[in-house]
C-alpha cells in the first residue's frame, strides 16, 4: 500500500505536497486514489469545507516518481503558477539513482523528444524533427559508482525528459524498465525524486524554496555508500 503524502506548505493560495512513488498525480484509468483526490479530501476535512474543493493542477509527476508537487488553491494562483512553469521561471531540482556513474562529472543533455502516446514512451533524437520537442537537462554526478546518485535540473518540461536523459547518458534510472533499466525495483517505483522547487509565491510575490527528502528506500542510501 502506498504511504500517505506529506504536507510541505499549505496557505490560502498554494498547497505543496510530497507525493509517494506509486500514487498518480491526477486521476487515471486505474481508478486508484490520486494525489489530487487526496489533497481535495484533506482540504475538505481540515477546513470543514462544504461542497466541492477547487485545486488547480499546475504540474505533475509520473506515477512511479516521488517528490514535490504544487497545487493552486485559487484560479488566480493557478494562472500565475502555470505562467511560471510555462516561462521556465521555476527552479526544479531532482535526484536520481542510476545504474552506473556517467562518464563525465557533469553536463547537459540536449535532445529532441517524440511522444508515443499509445505506448507512453518517448523517442529521443539528436537533431531537430518537426514532430519532436527540444528537451534540455543539466546534470551532475554527486556520489557512488554503481549505483550512483545524480542531480538533474530540467531547463524544459517535456514528458519523460529526465528518464530519457539518463538513458542517453548510458546510466538509466534504477527500476526504469521503459528507459533501459535491467530490473524493476521491489515497489515498482523508479529512483527519481523531485527534491527541491523554488518559485515566486503567486500572491505575496516573494521567493519560496521547498525541499522534500527522498523516500526511505535502500537504493537511495546505497548510492551514497558504494
Amino acid at each position: 500500500m502506498t504511504e500517505a503524502p506529506a504536507i510541505l506548505l499549505a496557505d490560502n493560495h498554494v498547497l505543496a505536497l510530497a507525493k509517494p512513488a506509486g500514487m498518480p498525480s491526477v486521476p487515471d484509468a486505474s481508478g486508484d486514489e490520486s494525489l489530487l483526490d487526496w489533497a481535495k479530501a484533506w482540504i475538505k476535512r481540515e477546513h470543514d469545507k462544504p461542497g466541492a474543493v477547487f485545486l488547480g493542477v499546475v504540474h505533475r509527476l509520473d506515477r512511479p516518481v516521488s517528490g514535490l508537487v504544487l497545487f493552486a488553491r485559487t484560479s488566480k494562483a493557478a494562472e500565475r503558477l502555470s505562467a511560471q512553469f510555462r516561462e521556465r521561471a521555476i527552479e526544479k531540482h531532482y535526484l536520481g539513482v542510476v545504474e552506473r556513474r556517467p562518464d563525465a562529472d557533469a553536463g547537459c543533455v540536449e535532445e529532441w523528444l517524440q511522444k508515443d502516446e499509445a505506448r507512453n514512451v518517448v523517442r529521443a533524437f539528436a537533431s531537430r524533427r518537426a514532430d519532436a520537442l527540444l528537451a534540455r537537462t543539466h546534470w551532475r554526478w554527486l556520489a557512488g559508482v554503481g549505483p550512483a546518485l545524480v542531480e538533474l535540473r530540467p531547463e524544459t518540461g517535456r514528458p519523460h525528459q529526465l528518464r530519457s536523459a539518463c538513458r542517453s547518458l548510458g546510466a538509466p534510472l534504477l527500476g526504469d524498465l521503459k528507459y533501459g533499466a535491467r530490473e524493476p525495483l521491489p515497489d515498482a517505483s523508479i529512483a527519481l525524486h523531485a527534491a527541491r522547487l523554488v518559485f515566486e509565491h503567486p500572491v505575496r510575490r516573494e521567493p519560496v524554496a521547498l525541499e522534500a527528502a527522498p523516500p526511505a528506500r535502500p537504493w537511495w542510501g546505497l548510492a551514497l555508500t558504494n
